[in-house]
């Protein structure tokens, strides 16, 4: 198990990072969170967990231990897998998971795309008396960046698996209505609007 990885981002986009450790480039998937906590070209530390499939390893980073935590968690539950986890954690914070999960706000976990309300209802019942019993989940701050265009969010967004044809659509509505949108403010209200 690789518990994490400390190097030189070689390459960052939305939903993953090249990272240089010792002249290897590990891939790393991640969320928009921790996306939205790398600069480019820095040195960076993330919280990893490796997930061996018969057709492949995938590498998962996390900017917060509790980021990594909660996906532990998510990725417990019945039917739901890693890309599903990261999908929840690009589209809300850790803190504001935790919150609906322990509220039991079914209608905010559906608005995620890909959770139904059997799914939702499923993330409730295993996930609640986990995160009421210890509160290993601080609330996050996350700073946007202003250097992000439209094309990277397009692209992490056909990457996480989105038509793009309606997803260009989506984008250009929300660019329209704010031009100053960095490329995490631009894929959140996407994953609402989709």
């Amino acid at each position: 198990m690789i518990a994490y990885i400390e190097g030189k981002i070689f390459e960052k986009t939305p939903t993953y990072v090249i990272i240089n450790c010792a002249g290897v480039g590990y891939l790393v998937n991640i969320s928009l969170n921790t996306f939205s906590k790398l600069t480019s070209n820095d040195l960076c530390k993330l919280h990893t967990h490796l997930i061996v499939r018969e057709d492949a390893h995938l590498l998962y980073g996390f900017a917060e231990k509790s980021e990594k935590e909660l996906f532990l968690q998510l990725i417990s539950v019945s039917g739901v897998g890693a890309a599903t986890a990261i999908l929840i954690l690009s589209s809300l914070s850790a803190a504001e998971i935790k919150n609906a999960i322990i509220s039991k706000d079914v209608n905010l976990l559906k608005s995620i795309k890909g959770i139904g309300t059997k799914s939702a209802e499923r993330i409730i019942i295993d996930l609640r008396d986990k995160l009421l019993k210890g509160d290993h989940f601080s609330p996050q701050i996350i700073n946007a960046q202003n250097n992000t265009s439209k094309e990277e969010a397009l692209s992490a967004l056909v990457m996480l698996g989105f038509s793009k044809i309606q997803t260009e659509k989506v984008v250009n509505q929300i660019i329209a209505s704010n031009t100053e949108a960095s490329v995490e403010e631009i894929i959140k209200k996407a994953l609402k609007a989709l």
